[in-house]
């Protein structure tokens, strides 16, 4: 099955996809300019790679997050399953894990590699 991950943010969507076996890809983010431009370029996204089902970064402790993650989800619209997956410091773990290679951290690398992590989480579970 063809899957992907999403680390919805407020100025970037990271990506990672899992084509065949556990193998995780990160993918280019997606920059946020409004809600239905983002909602817009992961529905291409996701028809691009035919991806089969998405998995979602979802926080456990932030209750605004949660809100603003599930109404971005119904503005995609799937025609696919979709699951949340716990996303608790997905993102700082990003950053650890290349700490010192990138000087920039606003060029979605980071978000990107924070959708890595959490679609192996995912992957880890089943």
């Amino acid at each position: 099955m063809k899957l992907a991950s999403i680390d919805v943010g407020l100025k970037r969507i990271g990506v990672a996809i899992c084509l065949t076996s556990n193998i995780v890809t990160p993918q280019t983010a997606i920059l946020r300019k409004n809600r239905d431009q983002a909602a817009h370029d992961v529905n291409s996204f996701l028809k691009e790679w035919e991806i089969e089902k998405l998995i979602v970064g979802f926080p456990s402790a932030s209750e605004e997050m949660q809100k603003r993650i599930k109404h971005f989800v119904s503005l995609l619209k799937l025609q696919i399953p979709y699951e949340f997956q716990e996303e608790n410091m997905s993102s700082i773990e990003a950053e650890e894990l290349i700490k010192g290679e990138i000087k920039y951290k606003r060029d979605g690398r980071v978000d990107s590699l924070a959708a890595k992590i959490i679609l192996e989480r995912y992957l880890a579970k089943k």
